[in-house]
């Protein structure tokens, strides 16, 4: 891997009465001028079937301050409120290209963010200065950046339980590759065992929301019993905010844990390209499938794997890794997923079912890796030219 990475150090701060103030405020008008640029793209688009790019927007985000009851707009620095609109454009992006639905509109109640870039912010002997703010922030450094590096951008967060947070963007030359290792694994994931590897071991799934289900389920019907827009629901709002950051923080730290772990351990991951947003559309698992986490963690799989020269190779959603003997290569014309442990029929080895589809996914991802086969169901067979003691006899397309 040449040059140098991107990476973000998050850090927790405890802004003064002045600073929160303004920070508040910042956050409001990004968040306001984000909802009124998507209410302007949204209505031009059903009224005259016009798309508004970002350069119109621009110029709305002018007129506006210049409005009396708008005025207030220009308290704030101007550059987290441009960052907003090329947000909302990038959004968009996304959703013209298929990758994300249409663009929400920002919710108070959700906190929010401003990002600061170079011109907004002054980085002085490791401190961060913000725009328009005369004192420095006062980070918890849990950690130093590296050494001669600066940030490039500054993003602050408000969450939901009312805590602050900044990011801070620098080109880090601290991430480098790590030393090979003769080693590749296959992973499949799962419900009841989050992962099972093709060595045979299996990680739990912690189920991170149904240990603290009944605590949510008591927080969220005390929030419902309270008065809208008074004090006493504001204050179970947070209540109901702190039990999914709860939720969110164990399960984030877990998989970081996790990944990690692989990523160092491994020099080739194998993993399934599941259509997770398809898996959730079923009602009876889509619960588990969201509690598992199986995007969150092939995400930080993909960019750790980037950073550190490891390989992670993706194969076909529709490979029969379930349903193919691992020793033989026959496939089974049925398997129901309460099926734990089944015995192949043609060749009589008794297999567990995830530790099975684990080795079969390894060999799928080795003949990938190295031949570049496309691997995948069809009519029975595998497509390409392989000759791996997994798949049984060689398969022609």
């Amino acid at each position: 891997m040449s040059g140098m990475t991107q990476r973000a150090y998050k850090y927790r701060f405890y802004p003064t009465t002045e600073q929160e103030s303004l920070l508040r405020r910042t956050v409001g008008c990004v968040r306001l001028v984000y909802n009124k640029a998507l209410a302007a793209r949204t209505d031009a688009w059903y009224q005259t079937s016009e798309r508004v790019g970002y350069e119109q927007t621009s110029s709305m985000l002018t007129s506006w301050k210049k409005e009396q009851e708008l005025d207030f707009l220009n308290e704030v620095s101007c550059v987290p409120l441009q960052q907003g609109l090329r947000h909302l454009q990038k959004a968009f992006t996304n959703f013209w290209a298929g990758r994300a639905k249409y663009p929400n509109f920002k919710k108070k109640c959700n906190g929010g963010t401003a990002e600061f870039t170079k011109s907004a912010f002054r980085w002085k002997d490791g401190q961060v200065f913000l725009a328009k703010c005369t004192e420095a922030l006062p980070i918890s450094w849990s950690r130093q950046i590296p050494d001669g590096c600066s940030p490039s951008t500054i993003t602050v967060k408000l969450d939901a339980r009312g805590r602050w947070y900044v990011s801070l963007l620098v080109d880090d030359p601290t991430v480098k590759p790590l030393p090979e290792v003769d080693k590749s694994i296959g992973l499949d994931l799962g419900v009841t065992s989050l992962i099972a590897t093709s060595d045979g071991t299996k990680i739990a799934n912690l189920k991170h929301f149904k240990r603290l289900h009944n605590k949510l389920r008591r927080v969220q019907k005390a929030l419902s019993r309270k008065q809208k827009r008074s004090n006493n629901r504001h204050k179970a709002r947070l209540k109901v905010a702190k039990v999914h950051g709860q939720i969110a923080d164990a399960r984030k730290d877990f998989l970081h844990k996790l990944t990690t772990q692989l990523v160092r351990e491994n020099q080739t991951i194998v993993v399934e390209d599941l259509a997770i947003k398809n898996m959730v559309k079923n009602h009876k698992l889509a619960n588990a499938i969201s509690d598992a986490a199986w995007g969150e963690l092939v995400r930080q799989l993909t960019y750790k794997a980037a950073w550190y020269g490891r390989e992670l190779v993706k194969i076909d959603r529709w490979f029969p890794s379930s349903k193919s003997c691992a020793n033989c290569g026959h496939i089974v014309d049925k398997m129901l997923l309460n099926v734990r442990e089944w015995e192949c029929p043609e060749c009589g080895t008794k297999h567990d079912r995830d530790i099975n589809a684990a080795n079969n996914i390894l060999a799928a991802g080795l003949a990938v890796s190295v031949c570049g086969a496309n691997v995948r169901l069809d009519n029975h067979r595998v497509e390409g030219q392989l000759r791996n003691p997994r798949f049984g006899k060689e398969a022609e397309t």
